[in-house]
């Protein structure tokens, strides 16, 4: 399973997948989780990023691992993921999980590992020891990610080829209904040019946010598992 992250998070914001699917499913799944160019420890060039491109250093990196047998792989991206995702070689296995970043009833529950007083002191927590890495949470890095997300389209015709490539029993598509950083209205646009009339899954998770895996990890999980088990069986 490769994780690929959303806009300005390091890699360990998979840290609930990995810990799951990686550790306690470890028999089953192998995870691959790295930063995106331009956060955390990989290479942030001063450059105009695209999805495009971020998709190509995905490739390079799968490919440097020797991971290229044809449907190999189940690719997971959330937000800018789900995007770098969609520029992705057909050979693969897609599951666009594209998830205001939370719901306010998640930020203000109680924190679900005990360890904080609510989520949203958990979350303000990670993002304030990311900001303290000078080295990995650049003012660079942010931006030209940034410019990624904001330029990035694929057209309706783009998205049918890429279904009819990939085969729309193989792609899923995951939102919130209060994503305030995507609207829901987008997924369900993404949805129907992928051709959910044929065969492509569509998930709405009322109540949700931006971030489906921190929000509803249980349920995510589940989701993913499920995925994985109906594509392996088309083979």
């Amino acid at each position: 399973m490769q994780f690929i992250m959303g806009l300005g998070v390091f890699k360990t914001g998979w840290q609930r997948q990995v810990q799951y699917f990686g550790h306690e499913q470890g028999s089953e799944y192998t995870c691959l989780i790295y930063d995106n160019r331009g956060m955390g420890e990989s290479d942030k060039p001063l450059a105009r990023y695209s999805t495009s491109e971020l998709a190509k250093d995905t490739l390079a990196l799968v490919d440097h691992l020797g991971w290229t047998s044809p449907r190999q792989l189940h690719v997971v991206g959330v937000s800018l993921g789900g995007m770098t995702a969609q520029e992705l070689s057909p050979d693969v296995q897609l599951n666009y999980l594209k998830g205001q970043l939370f719901s306010k009833s998640w930020l203000e529950a109680p924190d679900d590992y005990g360890d904080f007083p609510t989520n949203g002191d958990r979350f303000a927590a990670m993002d304030l020891a990311k900001r303290q890495d000078v080295e990995g949470f650049t003012r660079k890095g942010i931006i030209c990610q940034a410019i990624a997300v904001g330029w990035h389209h694929k057209s309706p015709e783009q998205l049918s080829e890429l279904a009819d490539k990939v085969g729309r029993q193989r792609i899923q598509v995951l939102h919130g209904t209060v994503d305030g950083m995507i609207s829901a209205p987008h997924g369900e646009t993404l949805a129907r040019e992928l051709g959910e009339d044929k065969g492509v899954t569509k998930i709405v998770v009322e109540g949700c946010g931006h971030v489906l895996h921190f929000e509803e990890t249980g349920m995510y999980h589940k989701i993913l598992e499920s995925m994985v088990e109906k594509v392996e069986k088309l083979e």
